[in-house]
């Protein structure tokens, strides 16, 4: 045989080897994809079902106190609009409150209320 064809055929030999080579891991790098995958859509299953698990508790505790406050409002011993100052009161209370808590400041020159900032991501 020539030179010529020996290489030739050498030359296939590798390209074939190399191509084997190449199949045989591609088909262990999809089993270790299709692993790591699954695992992954696992533990967001498992999240997504805490996840359902927790919004279902607050939705049912929120409704027990939306069910609690209709009550109170149709048993209460004032009229409507008497019932309905009580509560604003009581809301402007809580905001107040809540004001005080975030330092809210009085400007000693104007008199107006400053509030910190919020949300500015500091």
């Amino acid at each position: 045989m020539n030179r010529t064809v020996k290489n030739l055929l050498k030359t296939a030999e590798v390209a074939i080897g190399t191509g084997l080579y190449l199949l045989n891991h591609s088909d262990k790098a999809k089993r270790m994809v299709a692993d790591r995958l699954g695992d992954q859509v696992d533990d967001l299953r498992d999240r997504l079902g805490d996840l359902r698990d927790r919004a279902s508790d607050k939705y049912d505790v929120a409704a027990d106190r939306v069910v609690r406050v209709g009550i109170a409002l149709l048993f209460a011993p004032a009229k409507g609009d008497d019932t309905r100052a009580a509560l604003a009161n009581k809301a402007r209370e809580l905001g107040d409150n809540v004001r005080q808590r975030q330092g809210a400041q009085t400007h000693p020159a104007t008199g107006t209320r400053t509030f910190p900032a919020t949300g500015t991501g500091d």
